[in-house]
């Protein structure tokens, strides 16, 4: 009596999930304590904002017009759109991946006209009809399957962290966009405003010429110094429809249709909830992303090993074959075979030793990399807050050289007019001014976009809770 191979083979699959290469650990790192550089005032006692831990940072600014050109972008952005394309591909190659597991079933159907050879007993000339189910198997023995389901969930998982991290990045694009534009906004007002001021100046000068008692390099100065002012407001027209612009395209609008109108600004940012750098080991996307990619890493190195161990294959076919098509559905027409196959690679010249050694490096790479990543992190939090807090004490030291450079105009306008001094003298105490008020309205802007890019730094409100699970990434979407 034949011993059945099955039993041998079920043997064999008992084995099944006995994973070979290195488990998964998250690389070390150690953040500091506390931030070095300490909040302005006011940011210490913040707490973080239900619109931070909703992810709508941007409502912080109470500014109706960023928030819906905000609410643009996940709507409308076609790099965003874009981004989440790439994220859906890699949620497909997971169940690409996950498909490994399963048998794979085939059926077909073929006539075949033969000829057999004369010389046999006896030569035939006809069809042969045959309808073929075949089904072939290959065991996860040593976790090769396995790993490259997580392989490519954590892929998966690094392509939503990328997506988050784009969205964020040009949220924030916009929002500083749209503070520059305000920021122009503001120093137009104030050349607008200047050169009122300057034409009343000219007027003043004129009016002294026609009376003797100015001469006409006066009242060439004073024109010189109206023009020049008139030419630089002209010049933020340019910058400001550049904003406009680019805030229109992060929006996923053409430029033709946005209008924003003219604000000014009038307050700097509000306190932005800092937290611990430890935080933003959970905070922030592009850190997620890459210690997602750590993870797909180790696993290759395991799927390299796997390479080392024998692969068994389990092959089933049954169907029907008959010569003809009246008994092609017959009992006696039926065909069957089963059988497993055993394969091991005896030499391939170092090859997986080789690709081992290139899997561990390629690790080795991503650890690297994600400690950067969390260095770099650890950086952008420092400028931020280190500028914040520079900006607040210059603007400080900026509105009381503003107190002086309006008192030095006024006592120069009237020793001017009383004829002790000369024009020039009130030129240079007008464009002392104008400096002093053009570099708070700068610091203004400066520190908004700071703000916004301190948001940025610390995550934007994101945390790695909103990470899909391998769980949910190998479940078939619907149709």
């Amino acid at each position: 009596m034949k011993k059945s191979v099955l039993p041998a083979a079920i043997a064999v699959c008992l084995i099944a999930g006995c994973t070979v290469g290195p488990n998964y650990k998250k690389p070390v790192v150690s953040p500091p304590v506390a931030f070095k550089e300490a909040p302005p005032e006011g940011f210490k006692q913040a707490q973080p904002s239900d619109a931070i831990q909703k992810g709508k940072w941007w409502e912080i600014y109470k500014d109706a017009s960023l928030n819906e050109l905000e609410e643009q972008v996940n709507v409308s952005n076609q790099n965003l759109i874009a981004a989440e394309a790439q994220y859906r591909q890699a949620k497909a190659a997971v169940l690409v991946a996950r498909s490994g597991l399963f048998p794979t079933v085939a059926a077909g159907a073929a006539i075949t006209e033969s000829q057999t050879p004369l010389l046999a007993t006896p030569g035939r000339l006809g069809a042969t009809y045959t309808i073929p189910f075949s089904a072939t198997w290959e065991p996860d023995l040593w976790g090769n399957i396995h790993r490259g389901i997580t392989t490519a969930a954590a892929t998966a998982q690094a392509s939503f962290a990328d997506l988050e991290n784009a969205r964020l990045l040009f949220q924030t694009e916009l929002a500083e966009d749209y503070f520059q534009l305000h920021g122009i906004d503001t120093e137009m007002d104030l050349l607008q405003r200047t050169a009122a001021s300057y034409s009343e100046y000219l007027n003043l000068t004129r009016r002294r010429f026609a009376a003797g008692v100015a001469s006409d390099l006066d009242v060439a100065q004073a024109e010189s110094q109206l023009d020049s002012t008139e030419s630089a407001l002209i010049e933020l027209g340019v910058q400001r429809a550049d904003l406009e612009h680019a805030i229109a395209i992060l929006s996923g609008k053409a430029p033709a249709e946005l209008t924003i109108s003219a604000s000014m600004l009038t307050s700097p940012a509000p306190p932005v909830p800092v937290g611990v750098p430890s935080d933003l080991l959970e905070r922030r996307p592009d850190i997620a992303a890459s210690e997602r990619q750590v993870a797909a890493a180790n696993e290759e190195i395991g799927i390299a090993m796997a390479a080392f161990y024998p692969t068994l294959t389990l092959n089933a076919a049954v169907g029907f074959e008959s010569l003809s098509v009246t008994n092609w559905f017959t009992w006696p027409s039926r065909v069957w075979s089963v059988g497993p196959a055993l394969a091991e690679t005896l030499f391939d010249g170092g090859r997986r030793r080789a690709v081992v050694a290139e899997q561990r490096a390629a690790y080795d790479a991503t650890v690297a990399n994600y400690r950067q990543t969390v260095l770099v992190a650890f950086q952008q939090v420092e400028d931020n807050l280190a500028t914040l807090r520079i900006l607040e004490q210059e603007a400080a030291k900026v509105q009381e050289t503003i107190q002086a450079a309006n008192r030095a105009l006024t006592v120069s306008t009237a020793q001017y007019k009383a004829g002790t001094t000369t024009y020039l003298t009130v030129i240079t105490e007008q464009a002392a001014l104008l400096n002093a008020e053009d570099t708070a309205t700068q610091l203004l802007t400066r520190r908004l976009t700071a703000s916004v890019a301190l948001i940025q730094a610390l995550g934007g409100g994101w945390d790695t809770s909103k990470l899909p699970r391998t769980s949910e990434l190998t479940v078939s979407p619907k149709k």
